[in-house]
């Protein structure tokens, strides 16, 4: 292997210092402080807990000779299932009206829409009025 010839790597380093400046030929080290350490540890630390966090949503768990992510198993099923009519929804637009209402869709039409304020002092379908509407 061929030793590196001194002089042309110092006039490779003067051609940088000239064109992009007199930093870029530092060593890394030569203005690094106690200050700027602590910063650089507090900056992987937060980046450790991120890193983390990412890993604990994308984790995958063994059940039943599948594996599932742990985020879904934590979710709570129960709030996909609408009190009024209890039907089970995937829809999205039944998000909206369970957060709000507490009732899917189709029940905002059939119960609340028109009819806000009654809704909202606690007025809800008794089962036998709701299954003459069905």
């Amino acid at each position: 292997m061929k030793k590196p010839d001194q002089d042309k790597i110092a006039q490779l380093e003067q051609a940088i210092q000239r064109k992009y400046g007199e930093k870029t030929v530092q060593h890394p080290k030569s203005d690094w402080t106690d200050e700027k350490e602590k910063d650089y540890q507090e900056q992987i630390k937060k980046a450790e807990k991120k890193r983390k966090k990412s890993s604990e949503k994308t984790e995958k768990i063994e059940q039943d000779g599948f594996l599932l992510s742990k985020k879904l198993l934590k979710r709570d099923s129960s709030d996909r299932k609408c009190p009024v009519c209890e039907i089970y929804s995937f829809d999205l637009k039944d998000d909206l009206y369970m957060n709000k209402y507490e009732c899917c869709w189709s029940c905002y039409i059939q119960y609340v829409d028109g009819r806000e304020e009654r809704w909202k002092t606690g007025w809800r379908p008794n089962s036998e009025n709701h299954k003459e509407k069905t």
